[in-house]
């Protein structure tokens, strides 16, 4: 199998100057570039970039896919939006990791497969995946839980470690971190079982006269700083950081309900995984055993129903029989086979012995068509 890797880093936060997208055009005179965005693939050779150091300088989001197995997503924040410390509560091992750099937190998911030999098709990934950083940036954690998750799927942590935080609606999840889910290749009985201690997710809606309240009671510098830098567009995540503020304020005036969960061990979410999956089989294997049940009986019925209607007509196809043998034409000799498997079901329905003994006077003119003969083996009928 050739090799395939694929490439895509987005700019989301500022836009890439002419400058620094020419600096990225030294590296790949193929590349497709724009004033947001880097897109490369290679059937051979590899990309001559630093995707770390291409984080840093210019990039809020990577993807990379290769059909060896490997699969990554980077996300980059500004650090008010991610703290460095609570995103390594979930930084368990290599499959989930987090840095800082000038201000902002580079977080890094890694699926690595060693089966590898898969069939990838890189383009359309990012897109679907990038709706993730706006969660984190209004403080749903649940794509790092899933990142940590994955480390434990891995068997990169030990088994007395407990879980982080559990964030709220692991079992809600939305579009984007399905797609994450489907990325990391996230074992979905690891993920049910760690999403019993998940409580839902609490609604985020906000109504104008609500923010407007809020919005109000600002001190007057503070919305005019605001304001202006909204204005000059200084940065697109600074809406995010004033809707996380109201949220986190409103979520303090609301108080915290229900009591604290308690923290369960990898062991524990392994073996109650292997125990969730097993009983997922078993209810899966008795649904498809009661489908084929009645399946069987509906189509025993409807064997039934047309038998029915065949009764008394048996002088007639035999007859239709004996015509159809003669042909010495493959579909005629299909046709043949199935009305005498009709007349053989009519005959035992009828406990009437006369269907071999009719049968065995056709034996001469069968036994001079092989094709026949193949055909009616393997349609269970016999010579007495």
């Amino acid at each position: 199998m050739s090799e395939y890797q694929y490439y895509e880093f987005q700019a989301i936060d500022h836009p890439l100057s002419e400058e620094q997208m020419r600096e990225l055009r030294s590296y790949s005179t193929r590349a497709r570039i724009t004033s947001t965005s880097f897109v490369d693939d290679y059937a051979f050779g590899s990309f001559k970039g630093d995707n770390d150091a291409w984080m840093d300088r210019y990039f809020d989001a990577f993807v990379y896919l290769a059909n060896w197995g490997t699969r990554i997503l980077k996300l980059r924040l500004p650090s008010r939006l991610l703290d460095l410390s609570a995103a390594n509560l979930y930084c368990g091992a290599r499959n989930l990791l987090a840095r800082e750099k000038d201000g902002r937190v580079i977080v890094t998911f890694l699926s690595d497969d060693e089966a590898g030999g898969e069939w990838v098709q890189g383009e359309g990934w990012l897109s679907s995946l990038i709706p993730v950083r706006a969660e984190i940036a209004r403080g749903d954690l649940r794509a790092l839980y899933l990142g940590w998750l994955l480390c434990v799927q891995k068997d990169r942590l030990g088994g007395k470690e407990t879980e982080p935080p559990v964030p709220a609606g692991l079992g809600q999840l939305s579009a984007s971190l399905e797609s994450l889910v489907e990325f990391l290749r996230s074992d979905s009985d690891l993920l049910a079982v760690a999403a019993q201690a998940s409580s839902p997710l609490p609604k985020i809606e906000v109504d104008y006269q609500e923010i407007t309240a809020w919005v109000e009671r600002l001190p007057t510098g503070e919305k005019n700083d605001l304001l202006a830098r909204l204005v000059l567009g200084e940065n697109s995540s600074l809406a995010a950081v004033i809707l996380r503020r109201f949220l986190e304020q409103r979520e303090a005036a609301l108080g915290h309900g229900g009591k604290p969960i308690k923290r369960r061990t990898v062991r524990r979410l392994l073996d109650a995984a292997e125990e969730y999956g097993a009983e997922r089989l078993r209810i899966e294997a008795q649904k498809e055993a009661e489908e084929k049940a009645l399946s069987e009986r509906e189509a025993a019925a409807a064997r039934a129903r047309y038998l029915d209607e065949l009764g008394g007509r048996e002088p007639q196809l035999w007859a239709e029989v004996e015509r159809l043998v003669m042909t010495k034409r493959p579909a005629s000799y299909d046709e043949a086979v199935e009305l005498l498997k009709d007349l053989r079901d009519l005959a035992t329905r009828k406990q009437d012995s006369g269907f071999q003994l009719r049968f065995r006077s056709l034996r001469a003119i069968l036994m001079r068509r092989p094709a026949l003969m193949e055909r009616m083996r393997n349609a269970g009928l016999k010579f007495s």
